[in-house]
């Protein structure tokens, strides 16, 4: 069995929650890059140019992508040749996630009671853990600040087995409808489809950890996410809500069986900021 220490695991989350503040994923730069190419719309252009000037801003390290540095997410496969004795890895995640964001001056968000006090908990803890088991000798780690306006457009919703995609559909170009500029496009966004109401959310989050240069492994699925990104992009949103036809820079979903009454699905919601680091250890 393979040993990880605990400092080596702490340091890597810390490092990455900072480094994902001030440095988007080259995925999301080259769609943004190419977003500028096929956008007709002039004044949708020029936001776009912005939103790229603001992460090369954020690249030389002085300020972070976005003032709102987001709620930790941390997604943990953890190999079944790892041993973890000893070690409490959700007090890990969280000492990470207070290191980070005090002592890299990352803006603080989380609040320790959801709808009376709110009183700040002045480090960004606790962190959104999800913890999995896979086969091997390795513990596979993706950290995620997920900001709160995209976060707040996000949706669950359980639909009629009749409904089908159309439904699904029907349902998407709601929700980005009523979300206008509120979530700040453009958008990646992460559908779950399936499981039940907790488990179709989880897939969407998760759906998100997905590069978007990388095809849905699934051809049915591939073919669905192309089909409703032009549907979306055809809403007429476009960038920060101002109009044009890059409302979404990319669908991303996750599936998986669901009970024969049901067809649960989520769509989780992410900005133009979209913020996550893979970890291998």
């Amino acid at each position: 069995m393979r040993v990880i220490e605990a400092g080596l695991i702490r340091q890597r989350i810390k490092d990455e929650f900072i480094n994902a503040n001030y440095h988007l994923n080259q995925d999301i730069k080259d769609a943004l890059s190419n977003a500028m190419q096929t956008e007709t719309d002039e004044r949708a252009k020029d936001i776009l140019k912005v939103l790229t000037d603001n992460y090369k801003k954020a690249d030389e390290g002085v300020f972070p992508i976005c003032q709102d540095t987001g709620v930790a997410v941390v997604f943990c496969e953890i190999g079944d040749e790892i041993n973890l004795s000893g070690i409490n890895l959700k007090e890990i995640i969280n000492e990470a996630v207070s290191e980070a964001y005090t002592e890299g001056f990352l803006r603080k968000s989380m609040v320790s009671d959801p709808i009376f006090s709110r009183i700040n908990t002045k480090n960004n803890t606790p962190a959104i853990c999800h913890f999995d088991f896979v086969k091997g000798d390795k513990l596979t780690l993706y950290v995620m600040p997920k900001g709160g306006g995209s976060e707040n457009m996000s949706i669950v919703s359980m639909l009629k087995p009749a409904d089908g995609v159309d439904g699904l559909k029907e349902l998407l170009i709601n929700r980005i409808r009523t979300a206008g500029g509120s979530p700040c496009p453009p958008l990646v966004i992460g559908i779950g489809i399936g499981g039940n109401f907790e488990t179709c959310a989880l897939l969407a989050k998760k759906s998100l950890l997905r590069e978007l240069n990388e095809k849905n492994p699934d051809e049915k699925l591939a073919g669905l996410e192309a089909e409703l990104l032009e549907l979306v992009n055809q809403s007429g949103v476009g960038p920060m809500g101002l109009g044009g036809k890059t409302t979404a820079l990319s669908v991303n979903i996750l599936s998986m069986p669901c009970h024969i009454a049901s067809l649960p699905v989520a769509i989780n919601i992410e900005c133009h900021a979209h913020r996550y680091k893979k970890i291998e250890i």
